[in-house]
């Protein structure tokens, strides 16, 4: 089978290409990729050419926001040829101390499509696991089925922050990550959201979907609280600054959740005073747990709206020019989708 599929080569350098995808195993269904979301990681191997150890070695298909439609019957899972799936990019090994625990996310030996070495959806089609497969209500659309997955690590975050009434909260960065975390937040009766962003249009989009106040840096946090600090500091960028600027934006007590990838794979220094003299909780965010129900539910229900936060869509021969306008930061951007 010949598909085409934007290949990375390296930093800076999207292509798209012929590509054979793999035979599918005998846990496996091949699926015809209808959508995939541009997301941050994808765009963090295309500026850096890997994050962390995930290093791009071999031309390599980015993607694993998606949903696809089957090429046969899933008789176990009750889904026929032809239906819309969303898909869950991460198989862990369920056999490591990590899994046992509940863990899945965190599973060092897991399998996820469109993080090196295992190529992803930004193709026409390939193999995935059974189990990785979801159900969808009928009704949902494409878009919608690819929104699931960066909506789950939004849940995932807001279980790690456990957000409580009555306490301000900031969001640093307002892309796709961080305003699904401001139409959690109003969902969990947060009443003092300060959105942070540097561009225009995306603390607009912010304030529409329920942040009482925005500014184009940190110190809107403070200036917001007359200069006391977020009871929560929810961080969502991919600025090195991230980090610090989460820690000069919290208050005494405070409690500081990161969600966001810095360039580069480095954080900024941090003042150590800053953040021990303020005795803060720091949690690190990695992708999600079981959360897909959660999400089919939000969004079932028009809970969350996961189609405002799309503003461009592209096709597979266009999909480099979606990484370079993403990582120009281009004006009115917030969420590329790309259609195969």
């Amino acid at each position: 089978m010949k598909n085409t599929a934007l290949f990375i080569h390296g930093a800076g350098d999207a292509r798209v290409g012929s590509h054979t995808p793999d035979d599918p195993s005998t846990d496996q269904v091949m699926v015809d990729v209808v959508a995939v979301g541009l997301c941050g990681s994808d765009l963090h191997y295309y500026k850096d050419g890997g994050i962390g150890t995930a290093v791009i070695d071999d031309p390599f298909v980015p993607g694993h926001e998606f949903s696809a439609t089957l090429t046969e019957d899933v008789p176990q899972l009750d889904i026929q040829k032809g239906e819309l799936v969303a898909v869950d990019p991460a198989t862990p090994c369920h056999v490591c101390e990590w899994c046992e625990k509940g863990y899945h996310n965190l599973c060092p030996d897991v399998r996820f499509t469109g993080a090196p070495p295992f190529n992803g959806a930004m193709t026409q089609a390939l193999p995935v696991p059974v189990p990785a497969l979801i159900k969808l209500p009928s009704g949902m659309t494409p878009e919608q089925a690819a929104m699931l997955e960066p909506l789950g690590v939004c849940i995932h975050a807001i279980d790690l922050a456990k957000p409580r009434l009555l306490e301000t909260v900031a969001v640093l960065g307002c892309g796709g990550i961080g305003l699904g975390i401001i139409q959690l937040l109003t969902l969990c009766g947060c009443q003092s959201i300060i959105a942070v962003d540097p561009q225009s249009h995306r603390l607009e989009k912010a304030k529409s979907l329920g942040a009482n106040s925005v500014g184009t840096d940190y110190t809107a946090a403070l200036q917001y609280t007359s200069q006391r600090g977020c009871d929560l500091v929810i961080e969502a960028t991919n600025s090195p600054d991230g980090l610090s600027h989460s820690v000069l934006a919290a208050a005494i007590g405070g409690r500081v959740i990161l969600v966001g990838i810095p360039d580069g794979d480095s954080y900024s220094t941090v003042s150590a005073a800053q953040a021990r003299r303020r005795a803060l909780d720091l949690r690190f965010s990695r992708r999600m747990g079981n959360v897909y129900k959660r999400a089919i539910t939000l969004v079932q229900e028009q809970r969350v709206d996961v189609d405002t936060l799309i503003t461009h869509r592209f096709s597979l021969d266009d999909a480099p020019g979606a990484f370079r306008m993403q990582a120009d930061e281009a004006d009115g951007l917030i969420k590329s989708m790309i259609l195969p």
